[in-house]
């Protein structure tokens, strides 16, 4: 599958279900590809064990928030989703639509869920929706990868409003050898969050392509920006309430610094929690392989501009061969990562010091908004810097931010084949070294191996359904030692 800097999941295929362990309803599109009218919908009914009551890290990040964190539950979930095509003559390209996803979970704690829920309108090359709807956002591998940075696909989908193209666009007069993909998006974070509430979500992306859809040779840039903004909360606020008038969501849009507020915290520095990352990306295309390098440059406050944390980021570079030759054991496809996030600028933020040159970002953690860079609990970039709520600590808690352990190092390796030539496979293999943060480290330095291989097969019985098996393991110092299993079936089925 192809890489592109914000990635509408759409349901199809088995190969996707393979890929993640635990989720049938997650395809991505060739970034070359238009949207389809109509996807693929599912019925699909799967179970959950572990040997404790924790389920192991790979069988529940990058699932959407839709895997509970316990160690037992079964699942039961229904996809829907369909575009119908209006107007005259052959294209028609207007095209409307929506989906919805409902999952019901029997765990520790029961509940249903809507992991998507939205309205959308498509013209050409661009489209509008309303709603939840699953995204990637950033230059990576968007399925064998350890996450975007900023924006991975660890939480459920935040409730938005989004204005963008679907594919890379060609810019005029370039004869196709300028491209861009771009969005603009605001929305609405959870309202019982443990300290903000009402808080607001500014979120917008710029992407360009040098290089022809069929070129041997396509270089990618450009960023993601994102902020929480406009909530109260009983930290560094006047009265309690974060700024949330016009004005200042001009300054939210623009990352205007210094603005005319009341509070110190606000008047001194950006308003709300910005945050992102600036991407650069390289593709190679030989006649049999396909070679993608990547580097997500981290940044939150303000290191990057004077390139004192360069050295955090994540780098990745996949392989993924062209051709099948029918063995029954076949390496399809090769993904190797490593997250650095350890530095952040250094270790010293005092700004008085005039040599300062900021340090000490304490990624996904901020000074106003205390619950962090979360939704519905869950951390909406990497899963490997997790919330302190979602595992048993055996570390001191950083006081009441989101999470204890932002200074991590992380290598993985993703791989994809087939079995037999009918069974598709997968494995993610992550090894970490975490220091905790900053104000708050660990003793020791623990290390964590975490790691699963699944299986999806094709069985033969109401019209064909696709069965899939995954063995999960934790191994190491920072989460429980634990080793789990994912069962389930999948039924999909399209409509006219």
């Amino acid at each position: 599958m192809q890489c592109l800097s914000c990635r509408i999941i759409r349901k199809s295929g088995l190969f996707i279900a393979m890929i993640h362990s635990v989720s049938f309803a997650q395809n991505s599109g060739e970034i070359q590809q238009n949207y389809a009218d109509s996807t693929n919908n599912y019925i699909e009914i799967s179970g959950y064990a572990s040997s404790i009551d924790s389920t192991p890290f790979w069988l529940q990040a990058n699932q959407f928030g839709t895997v509970p964190s316990t160690g037992n539950a079964g699942r039961v979930g229904v996809g829907l989703e369909h575009y119908w095509r209006l107007g005259s003559g052959m294209q028609k390209p207007l095209r409307i639509g929506g989906g919805v996803e409902v999952i019901g979970l029997a765990a520790e704690k029961s509940q249903v869920i809507l992991p998507q829920a939205h309205f959308t309108v498509r013209y050409r090359n661009w489209e509008f929706f309303a709603g939840r709807k699953k995204q990637w956002v950033g230059l990576a591998d968007s399925l064998l990868s350890s996450g975007s940075y900023s924006w991975s696909t660890n939480a459920m989908p935040i409730p938005k409003i989004q204005l963008g193209t679907t594919k890379f666009v060609a810019v005029p007069f370039t004869k196709g050898w300028v491209s861009f993909q771009a969005f603009y998006s605001d929305g609405w974070f959870d309202k019982n969050r443990p300290v903000t509430s009402n808080l607001k979500l500014h979120q917008k992306s710029l992407y360009a392509r040098i290089g022809k859809v069929n070129s041997r040779l396509k270089l990618y840039g450009g960023f993601n920006h994102q902020v929480q903004w406009g909530g109260k909360s009983a930290y560094n606020t006047e009265d309690g309430q974060m700024p949330n008038d016009f004005q200042n969501y001009i300054n939210v849009v623009t990352g205007r610094a210094h603005s005319n507020n009341p509070s110190h915290h606000d008047a001194t520095g950006r308003v709300g929690n910005h945050l992102g990352s600036i991407d650069l990306t390289a593709e190679i295309e030989t006649y049999g392989m396909s070679i993608f390098v990547y580097r997500q440059n981290i940044y939150e406050d303000g290191s990057l501009f004077w390139l004192s944390n360069i050295a955090d980021g994540l780098n990745g570079i996949r392989f993924r061969r062209k051709n099948s030759y029918g063995s029954n054991f076949e390496l399809n496809t090769v993904v190797l990562e490593f997250l650095h996030t350890k530095n952040q600028g250094g270790a010293v933020a005092d700004d008085l010091d005039p040599s300062y040159k900021r340090g000490k970002d304490d990624y996904f953690n901020n000074g106003q908004v205390r619950d962090g860079w979360s939704y519905l609990g869950r951390g909406i970039g990497t899963p490997f810097i997790p919330p302190t709520s979602e595992t048993i600590w055996n570390w001191p808690n950083y006081a009441d931010f989101f999470t204890s352990n932002n200074r991590v190092s992380v290598y993985h390796l993703g791989m994809s084949g087939t079995l037999f030539q009918k069974i598709n496979w997968a494995g993610k293999f992550s090894y970490s070294s975490n220091s905790g943060a900053y104000d708050n480290p660990f003793e020791g330095t623990p290390k964590q191996f975490s790691g699963f291989i699944s299986l999806l097969a094709p069985i033969n019985i109401l019209g064909g359904v696709a069965g899939k098996l995954a063995l999960a393991a934790d191994k190491g110092d920072l989460y429980p030692v634990s080793y789990g299993v994912s069962f389930g079936f999948q039924k999909s089925f399209g409509f006219r």
